[in-house]
């Protein structure tokens, strides 16, 4: 497989807004005619909307955006910029009187590393729209990434800062890339070796949130969440997209530890923006080895900032 550039995928475009003094942002994907896709939701507690429209029994066959925002369920206010965005400029699904932008979205909890009453709106939303059409995907501590976390099983104080990663590869004909928001309750791992993730009490080492799970004796709270897409040329339906996103989740597990937990939201989507005919287990092993590439990403291209540590200087 040869490493491309996630726009080098298809016609699409991604645009971010990030708030750097709140620490929040929004990151939204574009493609006007619409796109396929699926769902895989593994973790707890999901902030997201319009989930129904991707599944197999649901009329609806593209969308056209989805959005990846902070803010938890309050940051879901940020569709509203894009939907108002998309019926602006034409794009929606016809239906005689209207065109009914198709938009769906998931949150991750950065309350509590910046504002905690400021989140992703419908300014923020359609500013990434924007964005968009500039078509710069960014990494680190940008768009949803902008107050992304990790390592927070014992607390802010030794949580790593993380951020949005990308990675996209080719074979043949066929293309795939993964843009994720890692903000997860777990450790970042990269080939087996941990690379972020819980701080060991003086801050030069790291702790083992696995080991500090097991002697939970109460619920931990839903501030966590990995979310992100799986984006191919491949041709596939919803039904084939949801088995690649769930393919997909193969990434998190390989990346992430602890992972789906009922205190993380893990979601991942599945978009289909080609028409390359392909193998359904090639794309989800593809689709499963860009996620794992992404997340390393997403924290690689993190910096410290906010009070917390982060790999990149």
């Amino acid at each position: 497989m040869k490493e491309i550039d996630i726009t080098d995928i298809g016609d699409f475009r991604i645009g971010n807004f990030s708030d750097k003094k709140n620490a929040t942002g929004v990151t939204v994907i574009i493609k006007e005619d619409g796109m396929c896709a699926g769902v895989d939701i593994r973790g707890g507690g999901p902030a997201s909307r319009e989930t129904p429209l991707l599944f197999p029994v649901s009329d609806a066959q593209k969308i056209h955006a989805l959005v990846l925002s902070g803010g938890s369920a309050f940051g879901l206010d940020a569709s509203a910029g894009v939907m108002q965005y998309l019926e602006q400029n034409g794009i929606g699904l016809p239906t005689g009187f209207a065109n009914v932008p198709l938009v769906c979205q998931s949150c991750i909890f950065d309350l509590s590393v910046g504002s905690a009453s400021i989140r992703p709106d419908r300014e923020m939303g359609y500013a990434a729209c924007v964005d968009s059409e500039k078509n710069i995907p960014l990494r680190g501590n940008n768009g949803a990434g902008t107050g992304a976390s990790v390592g927070k099983i014992k607390g802010m104080e030794r949580a790593m800062k993380s951020g949005i990663g990308i990675y996209a590869v080719e074979h043949g004909e066929l293309k795939i890339g993964a843009i994720i928001v890692v903000n997860a309750l777990g450790d970042i791992f990269e080939d087996g070796k941990k690379i972020a993730g819980l701080l060991s009490e003086d801050k030069n080492d790291f702790s083992s949130s696995e080991e500090e799970l097991y002697g939970i004796q109460s619920s931990l709270w839903n501030t966590n969440t990995t979310i992100g897409a799986v984006i191919t040329n491949g041709l596939f339906n919803k039904t084939e997209l949801t088995k690649i996103a769930s393919m997909a989740h193969n990434g998190y597990a390989r990346a992430i530890n602890p992972v789906n937990t009922m205190a993380d939201g893990d979601s991942i989507y599945a978009l289909s923006v080609g028409d390359v005919k392909a193998d359904i287990n090639a794309a989800g092993t593809m689709a499963a080895y860009v996620t794992e590439k992404a997340i390393a990403n997403a924290v690689k291209s993190a910096r410290s900032e906010y009070g917390l540590k982060g790999m990149h200087p």
